[in-house]
């Protein structure tokens, strides 16, 4: 374990770009809010809105340690906690009681879809659990799916956004539970669901006994993305790819540390799904300025940036690039090059995926020119 992982230090707060001297600060925000974005890694179950936590305890009778938001605050969103992966995941204990109802499911994925939307985020890729959503009331993986999709569509009518869905499998819920999550998605493939994806404990949880199902989801047409690379080493991006089939990679920050996985990376055109205030909360780096993005991207690895849990780091997209932007050594034409990887790596028909990077990419170019 490295040294990042270990510190129990508070994780490092985003820069406040009103910082800057004049109107710079509130210039670049408002530039950075304006771009097209594209966000590959959000999870569901970690993009609840605070007030919609509350409004849905109070309706069902769910005892919580507050019904005041800033109180509840602490025990469902990172404030000073110590950097610590499991600290994090902690914080969904308590997100995951309020999968209520029909109606509570519904909320949450078109709420998670508006406030993407309201960051300017013109493609999602939000994946979810279905064995999470489920298990509070004991509703079928299909039920719940089928509230998700339709919760979305109903969004995307509402907001100029365009979504895919992923289902994700977790490690420590074994390889039965994630074929029948890829039955599900593949079931629903000509509805939405783009793609499987698997994460959870990569330390003490070996994602080989997953290999058949994601090789057998690919076969049929689901894309690959894996957690990997995070609280686990390189090794584990090399077994997703080679063995896996993934074509995205969750985090994959580690990769850094092996120079023949970086090459891999390269040569199979592998996209790695980045998250800096996630990586810095789960304590897998020590501060933004220690965190790869740039020398990854700088070794030609085609990097993105990506929100994660917005609720639970307390970020949206647009956090991100100002963090990248302020404290990583990134540059906009960088974050221009990060975007055309997101939108060439989606799980998209390819001519809907050029048509899109071509639109978004011509807003870019109007929208930075003076940047560099």
């Amino acid at each position: 374990m490295n040294q990042a992982r270990r510190s129990d230090a508070a994780p490092q707060r985003l820069p406040d770009p009103s910082a800057l001297p004049g109107v710079a600060g509130q210039a670049l925000r408002h530039v950075v809010h304006s771009l097209p974005k594209a966000d590959l890694h959000r999870h569901l179950e970690g993009s609840l809105r605070l007030s919609t936590l509350v409004e849905i305890a109070q309706e069902h009778g769910v005892d919580l340690p507050s019904y005041n938001i800033e109180d509840l605050r602490p025990y469902v969103q990172i404030t000073d906690d110590p950097a610590n992966f499991h600290r994090f995941l902690e914080k969904f204990r308590l997100l995951r009681r309020f999968y209520k109802t029909p109606e509570a499911v519904a909320r949450v994925a078109y709420e998670a879809v508006a406030d993407a939307a309201q960051d300017n985020v013109h493609y999602l890729e939000l994946r979810f659990n279905p064995a999470a959503l489920a298990r509070t009331q004991g509703f079928s993986y299909e039920e719940v799916t089928d509230w998700v999709i339709e919760a979305v569509d109903r969004a995307q009518a509402d907001y100029p956004i365009t979504v895919r869905l992923i289902a994700t499998a977790v490690r420590n819920e074994g390889v039965e539970n994630a074929r029948r999550i890829a039955e599900v998605a593949i079931a629903r493939k000509e509805r939405g669901m783009a793609g499987l994806d698997l994460a959870g404990d990569e330390v003490n949880f070996d994602a080989a006994p997953f290999a058949p199902v994601f090789r057998e989801a690919h076969e049929a047409g689901l894309g690959i993305t894996i957690h990997a690379g995070e609280a686990g080493g390189a090794d584990n991006v090399q077994h997703a790819v080679l063995d896996m089939g993934a074509t995205r990679i969750g985090h994959g920050v580690r990769a850094i540390e092996n120079s023949d996985v970086i090459k891999l990376l390269r040569e199979r055109h592998v996209t790695l799904e980045v998250c800096p205030t996630s990586n810095l909360q789960t304590g897998v780096m020590h501060n933004f300025s220690h965190h790869p993005l740039r020398d990854l991207y700088m070794l030609g690895v085609a990097v993105t940036l990506n929100t994660d849990d917005p609720s639970v780091s307390d970020t949206t997209l647009t956090d991100e690039y100002l963090v990248a932007l302020m404290t990583m050594g990134i540059r906009m034409s960088h974050l221009r090059r990060m975007n055309v990887n997101a939108l060439r790596a989606a799980f998209l028909p390819e001519d809907v995926r050029r048509e899109m990077e071509q639109k978004a990419m011509a807003e870019f170019d109007r929208l930075l020119e003076g940047f560099t």
